[in-house]
């Protein structure tokens, strides 16, 4: 299989939701240490409603050195046209995108010149950071809506286009904490061709080219449907519960490794060399 995992030369990190912001912040320090002294674009889309959400942040990163910060909203599509938008970009070597509705990011930024500043920065070597939502939107595929905490219905599942910075994976949120197993699984046996990757709350990937790190105090679920031998999505009344064989599950928690290309847990070359560090293979 080609590795069509690698977009841009910068990190992304990917983050399950509710990072800690008043402790040892062990995420947001990571997103920090990749900013190079460069300012950060905290873009609040995802919100119907954002204030707030940047002044929590300004707080928390202020306590990791991090003081240049601005604030990109969006309210209408229009805007993501505008000049005035496109100047908070100047001098950026970070976007962090925050929680909310990850199809407000996809349909208001999609195709337009702030997604392009976004995609110019990540090629630059730039972080590109998300959570809750804004993690959701990072793959091309995006799962959007599905019922959590029960066995999954074959209709229960709404899927998008997200903004395709990582391809090849399904990615959920507030994993553990909101019981999303069950829709991770339809998204998977939707697209099986796809890894779903569930993270847990103050939990994130590092990516960069075809290979993550955990870091965070929760666990990361990667669902591999490449061996399934039968599933009952195509076939099956909308509201029947999910049949799937042979699924493969990987878990994993601070500290390892995965390569998606492979579709393995992996080793890092030494046992001090970072994936956000590490060159692209």
């Amino acid at each position: 299989m080609p590795d069509r995992s690698r977009m841009g030369r910068g990190p992304l990190i990917i983050i399950g939701g509710h990072e800690d912001k008043q402790g040892e912040r062990i995420i947001l320090r990571e997103v920090a240490r990749h900013l190079k002294g460069g300012r950060l674009v905290i873009a609040t889309v995802a919100s119907h409603q954002p204030e707030g959400y940047f002044d929590s942040y300004k707080d928390a990163f202020a306590a990791l050195g991090v003081t240049d910060l601005v604030e990109l909203y969006v309210e209408e599509r229009s805007e993501a046209r505008d000049e005035e938008k496109l100047r908070v970009f100047d001098g950026a070597t970070g976007v962090f995108f925050s929680g909310g509705d990850q199809l407000r990011i996809s349909s208001q930024l999609g195709d337009t010149p702030v997604e392009q500043r976004v995609r110019e920065i990540h090629e630059a070597g730039g972080v590109i950071a998300g959570t809750s939502a804004g993690a959701s939107v990072m793959s091309d595929t995006m799962l959007v809506k599905g019922s959590s905490q029960e066995t999954h219905r074959i209709g229960d599942l709404h899927l998008a286009a997200g903004l395709g910075l990582v391809r090849d994976v399904i990615i959920d949120q507030h994993f553990a904490e909101r019981g999303r197993i069950g829709r991770l699984l339809g998204a998977v046996a939707q697209n099986p061709r796809e890894l779903g990757i569930g993270i847990d709350e103050d939990t994130a990937i590092i990516l960069r080219g075809h290979k993550f790190e955990v870091i965070g105090s929760g666990g990361v679920y990667v669902v591999d449907g490449g061996g399934v031998t039968h599933s009952n999505i195509a076939e099956a009344e909308a509201d029947r519960a999910l049949s799937i064989h042979d699924v493969r599950l990987h878990v994993l928690c601070h500290g390892d490794r995965f390569d998606l290309r492979d579709r393995r847990p992996a080793i890092a070359a030494a046992a001090d060399e970072p994936v956000a560090q590490a060159a692209d293979q």
